[in-house]
C-alpha cells in the first residue's frame, strides 16, 4: 500500500518576505504611490531615532536562508546605487540651469573663449558642468590641440577623440614628450622661438635625453597619427601645423602617411623621432608644397646621412615658400646645404645646430644676389667640423656689404673652432679686429661666439657699446625675449664624444589616465 509522504507542519519552509512576487510591486503601483513611498524613504535620513541600518538587520534575520541575505543585500546595493546615480544627475541638472541663468556669454561666445584655451585647461573646464561640456564639444575648440607632457599621459585613443571632435577645423596639432614646461613654442615668430632654442641646446646633453627617455617613454605609438588619414583624411585636410616630440615608437612609414594626408601643412616640427632625414624630406616635398617652417632635429646626432643631393633639389623645387629650416645633428655636407641655402629664394631663418661635417665652406659667395641674401638668422653652434677660416671669411663678406639683413649670427662651439686643414686642432678665439670691425659697421646685428673656459670668451659687449647688442645678445636674455613669452627646452644632443646607441626602447603598455578625474566629474575624453 502506497504511503503518502508529506512534510509536517513544524518543518515547512517559511515564505521569504522578499520573495519574487515583490519583485512586480514596483510595477504596479501608481506613480503616486511611488512617490510617496520614496518621499517617505528619503525622510528617514532626516530622522536620528530611526536607524535604517537596524531595520535592515532585521530584514535579514527574518530570512534564514542565506541565498535570500545575499539577494536581499544585492536589491540594497542596486537601490542605494540608483538613488545615488538620479541625485548626481539631478545637482548637475541643477547646476546647469544655474549657470545658464548666471553665466555672462551666450554660448557662441562661450564656445569662442574654450577655443583659446589650451587642451588640457579646456578638459578641466568641460567637467564642471554640462552646460559648459555641450559647449566644449563645439569643433572650433579643438582647432589647436596641444597634448605635449613631460610625463607620459595621453595614449593613442587620446588623441584619437580629440582629432574625432575637431574634424575639419584642425589646424595645429601637437604630440609627445618635451623635457621642460608643457608650452610649445607656437610663437609668431618662427625665428625668435628658434634662437631661443639654439641657445637652451648647450645645457642639455645626449646623456639626459637618453636617460629621459628610457624612463619615461612615451605610450603613443605609430598609430596615432591614423586619424588625420582617416575618414577619407577630412582631419589632415586643413591642418597648418604639426609638432612631434620624442615618440619613440613612431616610424616612417606612419610619419610619411600622416604628412600626405596634410596638403595644407605650413609648419613642420620633428624632435626625437627615429626617422630619416632623406625619406622625411621626401615625403615633405612630395605632399607638403605649401610648407614655410621645418624643424627637424635628429634622434641620434652626426649619424644620419641619408641626405642626398637630389633630395635637396626636389625640396627647393616642390617647396618653394620656405623661409625657415632647421637642420639640427645630421651628418650634413657643405654642397647639400649650399644646395638648400642658395636654392630657397624667400630663406630667413637657417639652423644647422650640431650639425656633423659641416665646415662652412657652403657661405662662400653668398648673401648676395645668388643666393641667402635674405637670411635674418644664421645659426652654426657646436658644429664640429666648422672651420677657423670659413667663419673670417663670413665676417669680411658681411664687412663688403653681403648679408645685408643678417640680425642673429651664432658660430658657438664647445669644442672650439677647426683649423684650416686638421680640423683635430681646435681654435678657441676670433680676431677681435674683424669682431670689432663688425660690430662697429653693423650694430644691428647681435654676434654670438662663446668658447670653452680653456680657450676664450669672446664678449661682445665689452668690444663695443651697442645697445641692441646689450638687449637681446646674452643666451640668459634670449631665453626670454619672445614675442609670446612662452617657453621651451630643445632636446638637441650637442656632443660627438659619446657613442652610445639610443638603447633598446622600452615597452610600456600601461594607460595613462590625461585627467585625474573624481568619480563625480564628466567623462570628458571618452577613453
Amino acid at each position: 500500500m502506497d504511503t503518502l509522504l508529506h512534510t509536517p507542519t513544524s518543518m515547512a519552509k517559511r515564505p521569504c518576505p522578499f520573495s519574487s512576487a515583490t519583485a512586480t510591486t514596483a510595477a504596479t503601483m501608481s506613480h503616486n504611490q511611488v512617490d510617496n513611498l520614496l518621499q517617505t524613504f528619503l525622510d528617514l535620513a532626516d530622522s536620528p531615532s530611526l536607524s535604517i541600518d537596524l531595520s535592515f538587520e532585521r530584514l535579514l534575520d527574518l530570512s534564514p536562508r542565506d541565498s535570500d541575505q545575499s539577494l536581499l543585500i544585492d536589491r540594497a546595493l542596486k537601490l542605494g546605487s540608483i538613488l545615488v546615480e538620479a541625485g548626481k544627475r539631478s545637482s548637475r541638472k541643477r547646476s546647469t540651469q544655474h549657470n545658464s541663468l548666471f553665466w555672462a556669454l551666450p554660448p557662441d561666445l562661450t564656445i569662442k573663449v574654450f577655443s583659446m584655451l589650451d587642451t588640457q585647461s579646456l578638459c578641466y573646464a568641460a567637467a564642471s558642468c554640462s552646460m559648459f561640456h555641450k559647449c566644449a564639444m563645439d569643433p572650433l575648440c579643438y582647432a589647436n590641440i596641444d597634448l605635449t607632457t613631460v610625463v607620459p599621459k595621453v595614449n593613442n585613443a587620446v588623441v584619437s577623440t580629440m582629432i574625432q571632435r575637431a574634424g575639419k577645423s584642425l589646424q595645429s596639432l601637437k604630440l609627445g614628450i618635451v623635457p621642460g614646461p608643457t608650452s610649445s613654442p607656437g610663437s609668431r615668430e618662427a625665428l625668435v622661438y628658434s634662437i631661443r632654442n639654439s641657445v637652451d641646446v648647450s645645457n642639455f646633453s645626449w646623456n639626459e635625453k637618453r636617460t629621459r627617455q628610457g624612463k619615461e617613454s612615451s605610450i603613443l605609438s605609430r598609430s596615432c597619427l591614423y586619424p588625420l588619414s582617416g575618414d577619407t583624411g577630412a582631419a589632415g585636410t586643413l591642418l597648418r601645423r604639426l609638432h612631434l616630440y620624442n615618440i619613440e615608437r613612431m616610424d616612417i612609414a606612419s610619419l610619411c602617411g600622416a604628412l600626405s594626408a596634410c596638403p595644407s601643412l605650413f609648419d613642420l616640427e620633428i624632435v626625437g623621432l627615429h626617422v630619416e632625414l632623406r625619406q622625411t624630406l621626401v615625403s615633405v616635398s612630395t605632399s607638403c608644397p605649401l610648407i614655410e617652417r621645418l624643424y627637424f632635429e635628429s634622434s641620434k646626432t652626426g649619424r644620419d646621412e641619408s641626405l642626398k643631393s637630389p633630395t635637396c633639389v626636389d625640396l627647393v623645387n616642390n617647396c618653394p615658400n620656405l623661409t625657415s629650416l632647421a637642420l639640427r645633428g645630421f651628418k650634413l655636407h657643405d654642397c647639400k646645404v649650399r644646395i638648400l641655402v642658395k636654392g630657397f629664394r624667400k630663406l630667413k631663418y637657417v639652423d644647422f645646430s650640431t650639425s656633423y661635417s659641416i665646415t662652412g665652406n657652403f657661405l662662400r659667395n653668398l648673401g648676395g644676389s645668388t643666393g641667402g641674401s635674405l637670411l635674418e638668422v644664421l645659426i652654426l653652434r657646436d658644429c664640429m667640423h666648422l672651420r677657423e677660416v670659413e667663419v673670417a671669411r663670413l665676417l669680411a663678406a658681411v664687412l663688403t656689404g653681403d648679408f645685408k639683413f643678417l640680425r642673429h649670427l651664432d658660430v658657438s662651439n664647445r669644442e672650439g673652432l677647426a683649423s684650416e686643414g686638421d680640423w683635430y686642432h681646435r681654435c678657441y678665439s676670433l680676431s677681435t679686429i674683424n669682431i670689432k670691425q663688425v660690430l662697429e659697421a653693423r650694430p644691428d646685428i647681435c654676434l654670438l661666439a662663446e668658447f670653452p673656459p680653456d680657450g676664450s670668451f669672446i664678449d661682445v659687449e665689452q668690444i663695443i657699446d651697442s645697445e641692441l647688442n646689450s638687449e637681446v645678445s646674452l643666451p640668459s636674455q634670449l631665453s626670454s625675449h619672445t614675442s609670446d613669452g612662452s617657453l621651451f627646452m630643445s632636446t638637441s644632443e650637442s656632443s660627438y664624444n659619446s657613442d652610445q646607441s639610443s638603447g633598446n626602447e622600452e615597452s610600456r603598455d600601461s594607460g595613462y589616465a590625461f585627467l585625474e578625474e573624481s568619480s563625480d566629474e564628466v567623462d570628458f575624453l571618452g577613453v
